[in-house]
């Protein structure tokens, strides 16, 4: 079974990004990502109504790196420190060699390949650091942004499951991607 240890913080660089840790300084653009509904849209969880539920976000992602159950890093321009998105791993599978990778990004910054440039990277941090087998992504079927990214990266639909959740009064379809390690 795999051991994950994110200490000391994995910083990662492409291109043109830098992705770091998220910390306290970024509370106010995790406000801005959680609480805009356009990015929250096909993610079933309520939306952040202030800088304290942003900080209890920050403290939540910083507490499952510190007991190696996910990690996120926050996704900034390599020339600018401002945070612009998020990306990670969760619901990580140690037994089964396998993780959930899960991205979002400002509006601002759709389509300009920056999610595709990041989801690359951690595609191979993930095999070659983490030793994982396989990583999945669940998206909304209706998500075509994410998984034109996740075709793009060379994921594979493995499953599209009817009405599997159910969130805010309705029952929610689930479309399941994969990526084997080659």
């Amino acid at each position: 079974m795999l051991e994950f240890n994110f200490s000391p913080f994995p910083i990662i660089e492409t291109e043109r990004l830098r992705l770091d840790r998220i910390t306290d300084k970024d509370v106010n653009e995790v406000f801005e990502l959680r609480s805009n509904p356009e990015v929250m849209k096909y993610i079933p969880r309520p939306l952040v109504k202030n800088n304290d539920e942003a900080l209890e976000h920050i403290k939540m992602i910083s507490d499952k790196i510190e007991t190696n159950e996910g990690i996120n890093w926050g996704i900034r321009l390599k020339n600018d420190s401002k945070l612009i998105g998020f990306i990670g791993f969760y619901r990580l599978q140690p037994e089964n060699y396998r993780a959930e990778i899960g991205y979002m990004i400002l509006p601002e910054f759709h389509g300009k390949g920056f999610v595709p440039e990041a989801v690359q990277r951690l595609i191979k941090y993930a095999f070659e650091d983490l030793k994982l087998h396989s990583i999945e992504a669940v998206i909304a079927p209706e998500n075509y942004a994410s998984e034109k990214v996740l075709q793009k990266c060379g994921f594979t639909k493995e499953a599209h499951f009817k009405e599997s959740e159910f969130y805010d009064g309705k029952f929610l379809d689930k479309v399941i991607y994969s990526l084997l390690e080659k």
